[in-house]
């Protein structure tokens, strides 16, 4: 089918900065029409823009984004990496992807961390993560003393896709 288009509806995410952030800063946005994510930056407010924070290898830091968000019920806003950090330079978001509940309203932080081996500097309005709107399904546990067999089975770690026997 040619010139299907699915219809996505928009969400609105209401903002505010946090005390003492730097306003001039961009909101995120999504840089193509086919983003998933957008660009998340470093805020260390607006009284101490030449501040910011130096990585050592293996360290990890908490970086302020300036940024209050509230976010839809039966929604989450994924925190996640940046593919040119990860790649040139070692540097990751630590709990990734991070979780921004529907019901925080406090500050958002990203926990990036050095895998590199080399120092990282993260500066003021350096681009440091993207945020990405997803949805949230809440599930019900139901407890049974059996469950539904299949192929796989018990089958852990490594165990599709590989011929021989399993140890």
């Amino acid at each position: 089918m040619t010139g299907l288009r699915l219809a996505v509806p928009d969400q609105e995410i209401r903002v505010r900065r946090a005390d003492g952030s730097d306003t001039e800063l961009a909101l995120p946005s999504y840089a193509t029409a086919g983003a998933a994510g957008m660009d998340l930056v470093a805020n260390f407010g607006a009284t101490r823009r030449s501040r910011g924070v130096t990585l050592m290898p293996g360290g990890r830091a908490l970086i302020p984004t300036g940024l209050m968000m509230e976010i839809p019920r039966g929604f989450e806003m994924q925190i996640r990496p940046r593919s040119g950090l990860a790649l040139r330079h070692g540097v990751t978001v630590a709990n990734a992807p991070g979780t921004v509940d529907s019901d925080y309203r406090g500050e958002v932080g990203v926990i990036l961390i050095n895998l590199g081996h080399e120092m990282f500097e993260v500066a003021h309005g350096d681009r440091i993560a993207q945020a990405v709107l997803a949805s949230v399904t809440q599930v019900r546990w139901t407890e049974t003393g059996t469950l539904e067999p299949t192929d796989r089975g018990e089958g852990g770690f490594g165990s599709t896709g590989r011929s021989g026997p399993k140890l």
